[in-house]
């Protein structure tokens, strides 16, 4: 157990979300397919997280986060601010522990991740995120309120929930006896990034990990090139809305500088291709910011050739309109 909110997670924490959330959450598989080994030139496994409840990896830390709520904590119920899927996950594991969640969400966040939240029973707050600070919002209304504030990605226990994702990832490779040399991950606000890498720094230390995010708001890459974290210049303007935050996490962040190799960033034409040859030969659903790290390794920006790749694909809640744009690209 962690013994205070700030603290940094340890591989030992992300161990201990596993076993939280075993009973909940979904084992996602890991996938492989022989046209995507031959489109990079070496061995690639998809951990597909767009399988997982609620449709994104997000669920993992919501739970490990609220299902260890007191039942006082559960009684003033929870405040979150998320683009969609961290919303969802949130909404969801609200309501399999019995409590309420309110959250905040961009006024343009999909259609589909907004009737997800409300499916389970979350209450949606509107904001605009180029204006408003959303952080600023939330932490206002959990004061007013009482509610307890479930962030993104600044908070341990959602980190190293997030991170579980990659403990099976390394499990699953190691059924297979395979190892890792690069492991490719999208960063928003870097929790899941950062709770992977604590677990393929440990069981497969050899493997770089990077990030991919959208051209323009690719503020890991360039964190990581001058070594101290960078803003990004604007809020919107990408088709991931999903991994589109300011700037890393300041815990996040104190992973990433060391756990991270590099980055890469994605166009979102790259993206859509990306989504495209995931429905085409695995048959997968992807929203955009999910195949961010798909799309990295399928640019060519990433030397994957004669190596082992590990992608993590990470949610699949995507609009109609989005969608059909990638499957006029299949």
């Amino acid at each position: 157990m962690l013994a205070v909110s700030t603290s940094i997670p340890t591989f030992e924490d992300v161990q201990d979300a596993a076993r939280q959330i075993q009973a909940e959450a979904v084992r996602t598989p890991l996938l492989r397919h022989d046209r995507l080994d031959e489109a990079v030139g070496g061995r690639v496994f998809i951990k597909a997280e767009n399988l997982q409840r609620t449709g994104s990896f997000k669920f993992r830390g919501a739970y490990n986060r609220i299902s260890r709520l007191t039942q006082d904590e559960k009684s003033r119920g929870i405040m979150a601010y998320s683009s969609g899927n961290h919303a969802q996950g949130v909404a969801a594991a609200a309501k399999r522990v019995g409590t309420s969640a309110k959250i905040l969400m961009p006024a343009d966040a999909p259609a589909s991740k907004v009737d997800g939240v409300r499916f389970y029973g979350g209450e949606v707050i509107a904001y605009d995120r180029a204006r408003e600070n959303r952080e600023a919002i939330g932490a206002e209304i959990a004061e007013r309120e009482g509610r307890i504030l479930v962030p993104p990605y600044e908070d341990p226990y959602i980190m190293a929930g997030q991170g579980t994702a990659g403990l099976e990832a390394c499990e699953q490779l190691a059924e297979q006896g395979v190892r890792a040399d690069l492991v490719v991950c999208c960063a928003g606000g870097g929790g899941l990034i950062a709770g992977v890498g604590l677990a393929f720094k440990a069981l497969q230390p050899e493997a770089r990990i990077f990030s991919a995010e959208p051209e323009g708001f690719d503020d890991h890459r360039r964190s990581l090139e001058s070594g101290t974290r960078q803003r990004n210049s604007r809020l919107s303007g990408s088709i991931c809305d999903a991994i589109l935050t300011p700037e890393p996490g300041s815990m996040t962040w104190q992973l990433n500088q060391k756990q991270l190799s590099g980055g890469v960033a994605v166009s979102d034409e790259q993206v859509l291709e990306a989504m495209a040859f995931a429905w085409r030969h695995f048959k997968l659903v992807v929203e955009p910011g999910g195949a961010a790290a798909l799309a990295g390794l399928l640019s060519g920006e990433l030397d994957a050739k004669g190596r082992t790749s590990c992608v993590l694909v990470t949610g699949g809640n995507v609009d109609r309109e989005i969608f059909a744009r990638a499957l006029d690209l299949a």
